[in-house]
Protein backbone atom coordinates (compact mmCIF):
# COMPACT_ATOMS: atom_id res chain seq x y z
CA UNK A 1 0.00 0.00 0.00
CA UNK A 2 1.22 3.61 -0.93
CA UNK A 3 1.68 5.43 2.41
CA UNK A 4 0.08 9.28 1.98
CA UNK A 5 2.59 12.18 0.71
CA UNK A 6 3.21 13.44 4.34
CA UNK A 7 4.48 10.15 5.23
CA UNK A 8 7.01 9.64 2.80
CA UNK A 9 10.42 11.52 2.74
CA UNK A 10 10.17 14.83 0.77
CA UNK A 11 12.63 15.23 -2.75
CA UNK A 12 13.00 18.47 -4.24
CA UNK A 13 14.78 18.82 -7.31
CA UNK A 14 16.87 22.48 -8.70
CA UNK A 15 18.67 23.55 -11.53
CA UNK A 16 21.24 25.54 -12.03
CA UNK A 17 23.37 26.20 -14.88
CA UNK A 18 23.09 22.93 -17.32
CA UNK A 19 21.31 21.28 -19.87
CA UNK A 20 18.50 19.51 -17.67
CA UNK A 21 20.17 16.36 -19.13
CA UNK A 22 20.77 14.76 -15.13
CA UNK A 23 17.28 15.67 -14.47
CA UNK A 24 15.77 13.95 -17.22
CA UNK A 25 17.83 11.10 -16.46
CA UNK A 26 15.36 10.66 -13.66
CA UNK A 27 12.22 11.18 -15.64
CA UNK A 28 14.12 8.00 -17.87
CA UNK A 29 14.19 5.81 -15.52
CA UNK A 30 10.94 4.03 -16.97
CA UNK A 31 9.98 1.31 -15.31
CA UNK A 32 11.81 2.18 -11.97
CA UNK A 33 10.21 5.53 -11.74
CA UNK A 34 6.96 4.92 -9.92
CA UNK A 35 8.08 2.84 -7.70
CA UNK A 36 10.50 6.22 -6.42
CA UNK A 37 7.15 7.92 -6.80
CA UNK A 38 5.71 5.70 -4.71
CA UNK A 39 8.36 5.62 -2.29
CA UNK A 40 9.19 9.82 -1.57
CA UNK A 41 7.14 12.59 -1.94
CA UNK A 42 8.21 14.76 -5.02
CA UNK A 43 7.56 18.09 -3.52
CA UNK A 44 8.92 20.40 -6.29
CA UNK A 45 10.47 19.24 -9.61
CA UNK A 46 9.50 21.92 -12.24
CA UNK A 47 10.81 19.56 -15.19
CA UNK A 48 7.80 17.06 -14.26
CA UNK A 49 5.10 18.72 -12.21
CA UNK A 50 3.73 22.35 -11.70
CA UNK A 51 2.60 21.21 -8.11
CA UNK A 52 5.23 22.40 -5.86
CA UNK A 53 4.84 21.75 -1.92
CA UNK A 54 6.89 24.51 0.27
CA UNK A 55 10.13 23.48 2.12
CA UNK A 56 11.84 21.98 4.32
CA UNK A 57 12.81 19.00 2.06
CA UNK A 58 14.42 15.65 3.32
CA UNK A 59 16.51 15.35 0.11
CA UNK A 60 17.35 18.02 -2.26
CA UNK A 61 18.74 17.02 -5.82
CA UNK A 62 20.57 19.85 -7.49
CA UNK A 63 21.91 19.72 -10.84
CA UNK A 64 23.85 22.56 -12.89
CA UNK A 65 27.09 24.94 -11.86
CA UNK A 66 26.52 28.33 -9.67
CA UNK A 67 27.75 31.32 -12.37
CA UNK A 68 25.97 34.41 -11.21
CA UNK A 69 25.51 36.06 -7.65
CA UNK A 70 21.77 35.28 -7.67
CA UNK A 71 22.86 31.52 -7.97
CA UNK A 72 25.04 31.80 -5.07
CA UNK A 73 22.37 33.29 -2.85
CA UNK A 74 19.33 30.92 -4.08
CA UNK A 75 21.69 27.72 -3.30
CA UNK A 76 22.44 28.69 0.43
CA UNK A 77 18.52 28.91 1.09
CA UNK A 78 18.14 25.79 -0.98
CA UNK A 79 20.58 24.16 1.75
CA UNK A 80 19.55 26.09 4.96
CA UNK A 81 16.08 24.38 4.17
CA UNK A 82 17.76 20.79 3.19
CA UNK A 83 17.97 17.98 5.49
CA UNK A 84 20.43 16.06 2.63
CA UNK A 85 22.12 17.93 -0.46
CA UNK A 86 22.54 15.47 -3.67
CA UNK A 87 24.28 17.06 -6.30
CA UNK A 88 24.28 15.37 -9.47
CA UNK A 89 26.12 15.74 -13.37
CA UNK A 90 29.28 17.20 -14.11
CA UNK A 91 28.07 20.76 -13.65
CA UNK A 92 27.35 20.25 -10.45
CA UNK A 93 30.29 18.50 -9.24
CA UNK A 94 33.03 20.06 -11.01
CA UNK A 95 31.66 22.91 -13.12
CA UNK A 96 30.43 21.80 -16.14
CA UNK A 97 31.40 22.70 -19.68
CA UNK A 98 30.67 26.08 -18.63
CA UNK A 99 33.72 26.42 -16.59
CA UNK A 100 36.07 26.76 -19.76
CA UNK A 101 35.17 30.79 -18.75
CA UNK A 102 37.22 29.64 -15.60
CA UNK A 103 40.23 30.34 -17.97
CA UNK A 104 38.79 33.15 -20.03
CA UNK A 105 37.76 36.81 -20.51
CA UNK A 106 34.29 36.07 -19.83
CA UNK A 107 33.58 39.93 -20.31
CA UNK A 108 34.96 39.38 -23.92
CA UNK A 109 33.08 36.83 -24.61
CA UNK A 110 29.57 38.70 -23.20
CA UNK A 111 30.49 41.48 -25.67
CA UNK A 112 30.69 39.29 -28.53
CA UNK A 113 27.79 36.97 -28.05
CA UNK A 114 24.77 39.32 -26.23
CA UNK A 115 23.48 42.57 -28.33
CA UNK A 116 23.08 43.91 -24.92
CA UNK A 117 26.26 42.74 -22.90
CA UNK A 118 25.02 45.47 -20.39
CA UNK A 119 21.85 43.34 -19.15
CA UNK A 120 24.37 40.85 -18.20
CA UNK A 121 25.04 39.47 -14.91
CA UNK A 122 27.64 36.52 -14.48
CA UNK A 123 30.05 35.49 -12.31
CA UNK A 124 33.73 35.66 -13.63
CA UNK A 125 33.92 31.71 -13.17
CA UNK A 126 31.71 28.62 -13.21
CA UNK A 127 31.85 26.58 -9.81
CA UNK A 128 30.51 23.34 -8.26
CA UNK A 129 28.25 23.31 -5.81
CA UNK A 130 30.61 22.20 -3.12
CA UNK A 131 32.42 25.08 -3.28
CA UNK A 132 29.37 26.92 -1.91
CA UNK A 133 27.59 24.75 0.43
CA UNK A 134 28.32 21.32 2.52
CA UNK A 135 27.27 18.95 0.08
CA UNK A 136 26.43 15.05 1.29
CA UNK A 137 26.63 13.27 -1.95
CA UNK A 138 27.44 13.61 -5.23
CA UNK A 139 26.75 11.61 -8.46
CA UNK A 140 29.35 12.27 -11.03
CA UNK A 141 28.43 12.21 -15.19
CA UNK A 142 27.49 13.93 -18.22
CA UNK A 143 24.90 12.99 -18.38
CA UNK A 144 25.00 10.87 -14.73
CA UNK A 145 23.78 7.20 -14.59
CA UNK A 146 20.57 5.86 -14.35
CA UNK A 147 21.73 2.99 -12.50
CA UNK A 148 23.43 5.05 -10.13
CA UNK A 149 21.31 7.58 -9.08
CA UNK A 150 18.53 4.81 -8.93
CA UNK A 151 21.40 3.60 -6.14
CA UNK A 152 21.84 6.53 -4.43
CA UNK A 153 17.88 7.51 -4.18
CA UNK A 154 17.90 3.68 -2.64
CA UNK A 155 20.78 4.52 0.00
CA UNK A 156 18.95 7.70 1.07
CA UNK A 157 16.03 5.84 1.92
CA UNK A 158 17.39 2.88 3.35
CA UNK A 159 20.14 4.34 5.36
CA UNK A 160 22.99 3.45 3.63
CA UNK A 161 26.42 3.77 1.93
CA UNK A 162 25.86 4.44 -1.78
CA UNK A 163 27.73 1.57 -3.90
CA UNK A 164 29.38 3.86 -6.76
CA UNK A 165 32.94 2.27 -8.06
CA UNK A 166 35.71 4.57 -8.04
CA UNK A 167 37.74 3.01 -10.26
CA UNK A 168 39.02 3.77 -13.81
CA UNK A 169 37.04 3.08 -16.99
CA UNK A 170 39.91 0.62 -18.00
CA UNK A 171 37.97 -1.89 -14.89
CA UNK A 172 35.01 -1.67 -17.37
CA UNK A 173 36.39 -2.28 -20.36
CA UNK A 174 38.02 -5.68 -19.00
CA UNK A 175 34.30 -6.41 -18.01
CA UNK A 176 33.16 -6.21 -20.81
CA UNK A 177 36.08 -7.69 -22.83
CA UNK A 178 36.78 -4.50 -24.90
CA UNK A 179 40.29 -4.16 -26.14
CA UNK A 180 42.28 -0.64 -25.06
CA UNK A 181 41.72 1.42 -27.81
CA UNK A 182 44.84 3.00 -27.02
CA UNK A 183 47.10 -0.54 -27.13
CA UNK A 184 45.24 -2.10 -30.18
CA UNK A 185 45.25 1.28 -32.34
CA UNK A 186 46.85 4.05 -30.61
CA UNK A 187 43.63 6.53 -29.89
CA UNK A 188 43.83 8.75 -27.12
CA UNK A 189 41.37 7.49 -23.95
CA UNK A 190 41.05 9.21 -20.82
CA UNK A 191 40.11 6.02 -19.61
CA UNK A 192 43.09 5.23 -17.27
CA UNK A 193 41.91 8.36 -14.95
CA UNK A 194 38.05 8.45 -15.62
CA UNK A 195 35.73 7.10 -12.84
CA UNK A 196 33.80 4.43 -14.14
CA UNK A 197 29.75 4.54 -14.28
CA UNK A 198 29.31 4.73 -18.37
CA UNK A 199 29.93 1.03 -18.78
CA UNK A 200 32.67 1.83 -20.96
CA UNK A 201 30.32 2.98 -23.35
CA UNK A 202 32.50 5.00 -26.10
CA UNK A 203 35.63 2.52 -25.77
CA UNK A 204 32.82 -0.45 -26.91
CA UNK A 205 32.48 1.62 -30.26
CA UNK A 206 36.65 2.12 -30.94
CA UNK A 207 36.65 5.62 -29.47
CA UNK A 208 38.34 6.99 -26.63
CA UNK A 209 37.19 8.13 -23.76
CA UNK A 210 35.98 11.68 -22.91
CA UNK A 211 36.06 11.68 -19.15
CA UNK A 212 32.40 12.37 -18.81
CA UNK A 213 32.78 11.24 -14.92
CA UNK A 214 35.39 13.00 -13.91
CA UNK A 215 38.88 12.04 -12.36
CA UNK A 216 38.83 8.08 -11.01
CA UNK A 217 40.41 7.68 -7.50
CA UNK A 218 44.28 8.55 -7.61
CA UNK A 219 44.38 9.35 -11.00
CA UNK A 220 48.06 9.06 -12.60
CA UNK A 221 47.55 11.96 -14.98
CA UNK A 222 51.69 12.15 -15.41
CA UNK A 223 51.31 8.56 -16.89
CA UNK A 224 48.27 8.99 -18.78
CA UNK A 225 50.62 12.19 -20.42
CA UNK A 226 53.38 9.83 -21.09
CA UNK A 227 51.13 6.92 -22.56
CA UNK A 228 49.89 10.46 -24.81
CA UNK A 229 52.97 11.57 -25.76
CA UNK A 230 54.16 8.14 -27.30
CA UNK A 231 51.49 8.32 -29.50
CA UNK A 232 52.22 11.46 -30.85
CA UNK A 233 49.26 13.64 -28.59
CA UNK A 234 51.00 16.55 -27.64
CA UNK A 235 49.68 18.24 -24.46
CA UNK A 236 47.39 20.89 -26.07
CA UNK A 237 45.11 18.39 -27.01
CA UNK A 238 45.62 16.77 -23.29
CA UNK A 239 44.78 20.09 -21.50
CA UNK A 240 41.35 20.41 -24.11
CA UNK A 241 40.29 16.66 -22.99
CA UNK A 242 40.94 17.58 -19.22
CA UNK A 243 39.11 20.63 -19.38
CA UNK A 244 36.14 19.01 -21.24
CA UNK A 245 33.41 18.37 -19.31
CA UNK A 246 34.82 18.07 -15.12
CA UNK A 247 37.34 21.11 -16.26
CA UNK A 248 36.77 22.14 -12.48
CA UNK A 249 37.37 18.89 -10.48
CA UNK A 250 40.71 19.41 -8.31
CA UNK A 251 42.99 16.75 -10.33
CA UNK A 252 41.88 17.61 -14.09
CA UNK A 253 41.72 21.39 -12.59
CA UNK A 254 45.36 20.90 -11.23
CA UNK A 255 47.11 18.70 -14.48
CA UNK A 256 45.74 21.27 -17.22
CA UNK A 257 47.12 24.27 -15.50
CA UNK A 258 50.54 22.29 -14.93
CA UNK A 259 50.70 21.40 -18.81
CA UNK A 260 49.07 24.19 -19.86
CA UNK A 261 52.76 26.45 -18.82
Amino acid sequence: MTRAAEDRPSVAVWKFASCDGCQLTLLDCEDEFLTIAGAVHIAYFPEATRAATEGPYDLSIVEGSITTSHDAERIREIRAMSETLLTIGACATAGGIQALKNWADVDEFISIVYAHPEYISSLATSTPIAEHVDVDMELRGCPISKRQLIDVIDAFLTGRRPTIPTYAVCVECKLRGTPCVMVAHGTPCMGPVTQSGCGALCPAFNRGCYGCFGPSESPNIESLREVWHAIGVDDTQLVRALRTFNAYSREFKEASDAYAR
